[in-house]
């Protein structure tokens, strides 16, 4: 269960009494301005609490509640110093570890933020972790997702398009997408250097009032440069060193009231982090995006631990009945069945592990939004093609019958990153009595298409609904 702190009128006069009573910061602290913004603060919380949402559908939140309210407690205590002048009673700070291994962290327009395990575990104490999460409070509270948006002038949805997400998220790399659901890293927004400069600025504020040393968001930078390994590390290339970072916030303590025995290693820090480090490890989000792509909602694939073989058996001609809830259909009694929250996979032995499918079929249900047979299938394509982007299309799309419904059929193609052999994916997709389209995207080495051609046509003709 998450907790939601949420800063209401009340709330913000008995804080201002303690703040009053607190040491005031030197007048020589740099000012921060809010930026100029075209936007309601209800598009701010509508946009966060809808990508929320996603994110915790999409993503594996950590199911710890010793390390989850550690966590919440110390985003309180930050919320808590924001500044009186960049409160806004509407937005709804809440708190969620990511159980993921990259050193990440990021923050939804409104409130919602999101931790990486990594993240956590990768801090040499509390300070460094409650650091980053201030700088990404900062983003939230000055509203630069929107009020970057406002600088572009462009509709919300030309940057949102399928299930993409913006505001101060600074996931890893391809961060993870479910068809149509979540396309993530790829259209988050980085900030600009102004924006930069001022949620340093701005964090290093929010981090003395609440009894941690800015300078330790400084050291922050360093810890995560130096455990990025081979590549660059996901929190500093999503947010870049706007110039003389680490000398800025430094500059910045010098004049702000930092307790002379601020906050570092709690025995709170230490317990979560001796707790995160007995548990097994954490998977990339380069895995959990594999997972997702392969059907599983959290990520976790369904066919993982599977071995791979260049030698796979060809579709039996005899065939077994998948029949549950709403749907059932005929597949080669010499493949196996994975099901999981995002869809039903079926592949033969050697054709199925940790990075998906080599042959067989994968079926689920594309999230359409109600815009036509046709519209969804091109955004679903689209987010297919997005998500693997070793493949493209051969030719138009047809139209093709499938469980008595008109849909349509089409094929893609590319080199697959497994076998390295070139591979042709058959796309069929047919409308749900709700607006969503089921799809159907059947998969086999080019150079055996011939050999399962009439086993995806026999699967896809057996097709039968009941929705």
């Amino acid at each position: 269960m998450v907790t939601r702190y949420k800063l209401r009128l009340t709330a913000a006069y008995a804080l201002a009494a303690v703040l009053l009573a607190a040491p005031l910061a030197s007048v020589a602290q740099t000012r921060v301005n809010m930026p100029k913004n075209k936007y309601k603060v209800q598009d701010d919380v509508r946009i966060g609490r809808d990508a929320a949402k996603q994110v915790e559908q999409q993503f594996p939140i950590l199911n710890d509640s010793q390390v989850q309210n550690y966590v919440e407690q110390v985003g309180e205590r930050l919320v808590a110093a924001i500044p009186q002048q960049f409160r806004q009673p509407d937005f709804d700070y809440r708190f969620q570890v990511v159980n993921a291994s990259d050193i990440n962290a990021f923050a939804l327009p409104g409130g919602p933020m999101f931790v990486n395990r990594g993240m956590i575990e990768a801090a040499r104490n509390e300070g460094e972790m409650a650091g980053v999460m201030a700088h990404e409070i900062s983003h939230v509270a000055l509203r630069h997702a929107t009020a970057q948006q406002t600088k572009v002038n462009n509709p919300w949805n030309q940057i949102l398009g399928i299930g993409a997400v913006v505001g101060g998220a600074i996931l890893a790399g391809e961060a993870g997408a479910q068809a149509g659901q979540i396309a993530a890293a790829g259209y988050f927004l980085r900030y600009s250097r102004e924006y930069e400069i001022q949620a340093d600025t701005l964090g290093s504020q929010i981090m003395a009032q609440a009894g941690y040393d800015p300078r330790d968001l400084a050291n922050m930078f360093q810890t995560i440069a130096s455990q990025g390994g081979g590549r660059g590390p996901e929190w500093l290339s999503s947010h870049p060193d706007p110039g003389n970072r680490n000398q800025k916030i430094n500059r910045e303590a010098q004049v702000l009231n930092v307790s002379p025995n601020p906050l570092k290693i709690t025995p709170e820090f230490e317990r979560a982090q001796a707790r995160l480090r007995r548990m097994s490890p954490a998977r990339s989000m380069a895995q959990i995006q594999q997972g997702i792509r392969n059907g599983d909602v959290a990520g976790n694939s369904p066919t993982a631990g599977g071995r791979y073989s260049r030698s796979v058996e060809f579709p039996s001609q005899r065939s077994r009945v998948y029949r549950q809830n709403s749907i059932s259909l005929s597949y080669p009694d010499n493949w196996r069945e994975f099901s999981s929250q995002g869809g039903l996979i079926f592949a033969p032995e050697g054709a199925y592990g940790d990075q998906g499918i080599t042959h067989g079929a994968m079926m689920g249900v594309f999230r359409s939004g109600g815009v036509g047979t046709l519209n969804a299938t091109q955004n679903y394509l689209s987010s297919m093609l997005q998500n693997n982007q070793y493949l493209s299309q051969r030719g138009t799309l047809s139209r093709a019958t499938v469980a008595g419904r008109q849909g349509y059929a089409t094929a893609l193609s590319g080199r697959s990153p497994v076998t390295g052999r070139a591979e042709v994916v058959s796309i069929f997709t047919a409308p749900l009595r709700n607006g969503d389209l089921l799809y159907i995207a059947a998969v086999a080495p080019e150079e055996e298409v011939h050999q399962y051609t009439g086993a995806f046509r026999d699967m896809v003709a057996s097709i039968r609904l009941n929705d």
